[in-house]
């Protein structure tokens, strides 16, 4: 019953956060200064580093001679600078931006949510497996004189093999090192 309330919610939860984003009363007419710019891009000129200019002007009046001020030409050089000089206009919906943030730290939040829900609901739903017991008790009953003995056994056994391929390992190195195109000894 408890997870059926908490999974509804978590559905509802983006619907209850799309709702508030379109409660938000709608841009007015005249754009924010935000919202609508012109960029040129001014490449190096003669002794002149390049530059980036920004401006709020109308789309009609986007070009050089009304963003980059001041002007870093001086007057017979304008026409030349500003033939160089890229212009952009650019408008961008700032409702639409805080719409989508909103809509994604929501689901974020609603799954962090259903995670820390089931971090707490986990340990009492789970229940101890039967086929796993049994095998805790067994490593109980070893004494550890016998598993140190064990894990000694292992160990000897792997330093063998070592030792018994050391001189053939030895031996093809020395090999492939005088004769590197001949085949391995098998």
């Amino acid at each position: 019953m408890l997870t059926q309330q908490v999974s509804t919610s978590m559905k509802l939860l983006p619907l209850v956060a799309l709702a508030c984003c379109l409660a938000i009363p709608p841009a007015q007419a005249g754009k924010s200064s935000e919202d609508i710019r012109c960029k040129c891009i001014c490449p190096p000129y003669r002794n002149i580093s390049g530059h980036i200019y920004n401006q709020n002007v109308s789309q009609k009046d986007c070009n050089c001679l009304h963003v980059v001020e001041p002007m870093p030409v001086p007057g017979h050089d304008v026409e030349a600078y500003c033939l160089l000089c890229e212009c952009k206009y650019e408008e961008r919906s700032t409702t639409t931006i805080k719409v989508i943030i909103v809509i994604y730290l929501s689901v974020v939040g609603a799954l962090l949510l259903y995670m820390a829900f089931l971090m707490l609901v986990d340990p009492l739903i789970r229940k101890p497996d039967a086929y796993t017991q049994p095998l805790h008790n067994e490593e109980e009953n070893e004494t550890p004189l016998r598993f140190i003995q064990s894990k000694i056994l292992e160990v000897s056994r792997i330093i063998k093999k070592v030792t018994g391929l050391l001189p053939v390992l030895l031996i093809q190195g020395l090999r492939w090192a005088l004769y590197p195109h001949a085949k391995p000894i098998k």
